[in-house]
């Protein structure tokens, strides 16, 4: 059974209940005062405890997505994508159609009328960099009088460590892009919906790592070219944007500052604007100064040439951590009167799913006035 089964969790609650009732039950017998006793005490105790701490955490797992498998909890998970021969069209390509699904909470099964989600594998032709991808395509990219046009694109990124499927069921992005076009409130849009942690289960924070995993070129360039290849996507400067929470936040930001020509626009829910150092990144830098200077995104915009985009960041001021950085990174992009800079800001929300959910309709919304479909 995997970690996020609903059978697991219906164990854990099932176990943790008949490890209550028993340890109610022989209480009476458990209560003498020979060390027996007391061990028996404290087993029973600890049993219970640790059965409800379990059922707990595979709730918030299932519910936020964080760990995809047990090899992903316990920190094995040594797949490194998958070497892609064929393309959509069959011929070879780097990027492989890997399967087909309709949109998850959208009445209705034809793409024509609800659109469509491919799960695609891509593999980078100038990094190599292999990763799976959800590709949502909008119902009008299936409709004949729309045959010939292109669509803009937006990626969207998970946090570390999260799950691409977590974009589509528990954020609900392709369910609110396609509500909000057929509202008439944002333009249809194609969405690339993945992990930034392609070279799993390490955090590259979307850093070109010197003799390691280029995954700023992956984001920058590979990615774009794969999807330009085999969809119908705009290709000129002002097509593509780019949207992520916390660690995927950090990374739309950077990657819309350093690659203006390619990114119109960038949005980071909850960001953070300086890449970490710890036990899951390794040495992102090897000792070069610059590299690591150019990852943190306030010395960028302080000292770097203003890239010609558009920026939207959200926080709250109750829930957040990042609320000082984010009124002060702000400031600093507003001081270059050449990088836009919108926000979202919330009178509270933790750093979570919910938060992130009340706040992607705007998003999107935004990303949509900011993209070209040509």
């Amino acid at each position: 059974m995997g970690l996020t089964s609903n059978k697991v969790l219906l164990l854990a609650v099932v176990l943790a209940v008949l490890l209550f009732v028993g340890t109610v039950w022989l209480w009476p017998r458990l209560a003498r005062r020979n060390w027996r006793a007391v061990s028996g005490r404290v087993g029973v105790l600890l049993a219970t405890q640790l059965a409800l701490f379990a059922c707990i955490g595979i709730f918030v797992n299932q519910a936020f997505g964080f760990y995809a498998s047990w090899a992903d909890l316990f920190g094995k998970e040594t797949e490194q994508g998958v070497v892609v021969d064929h393309s959509l069209s069959g011929g070879a390509g780097p990027l492989r159609l890997v399967d087909t699904a309709k949109v998850p909470g959208v009445t209705g099964s034809r793409p024509q009328m609800v659109g469509q989600i491919q799960k695609v594998d891509i593999e980078g032709r100038t990094t190599h960099i292999a990763t799976p991808a959800y590709v949502y395509l909008p119902p009008e990219y299936f409709q004949a009088q729309y045959r010939t046009r292109t669509f803009p694109a937006a990626v969207v990124l998970t946090g570390y460590p999260g799950t691409a499927q977590a974009l589509v069921n528990k954020l609900h992005y392709p369910r609110t892009a396609q509500k909000l076009a057929k509202d008439g409130q944002a333009q249809p849009m194609i969405l690339v919906m993945m992990r930034p942690t392609v070279a799993p289960p390490r955090d590259t924070e979307c850093v070109d790592i010197p003799h390691g995993p280029q995954t700023e070129t992956f984001f920058a360039k590979d990615l774009p070219d794969a999807i330009t290849a085999h969809y119908r996507v705009g290709k000129k400067p002002g097509s593509w944007g780019i949207v992520g929470d916390s660690t995927g936040g950090y990374c739309a930001l950077k990657l819309a500052m350093h690659h203006p020509e390619v990114y119109a626009a960038g949005a980071g829910l909850s960001p953070y604007y300086k890449a970490p150092i710890d036990p899951t990144t390794g040495d992102l830098f090897h000792g070069n100064k610059r590299l690591r200077d150019r990852a943190d995104l306030r010395w960028f915009i302080k000292h770097e040439p203003a890239p010609s985009t558009s920026l939207l960041v959200t926080s709250s001021r109750a829930g957040e951590t990042n609320y000082r950085e984010t009124l002060k990174f702000i400031d600093q992009v507003k001081a270059t009167n050449r990088t836009r800079i919108s926000s979202i800001i919330l009178d509270s929300g933790g750093h979570n799913f919910n938060t992130w959910r009340r706040e992607i309709p705007a998003t999107l919304q935004w990303m949509s006035g900011r993209l070209s479909d040509r």
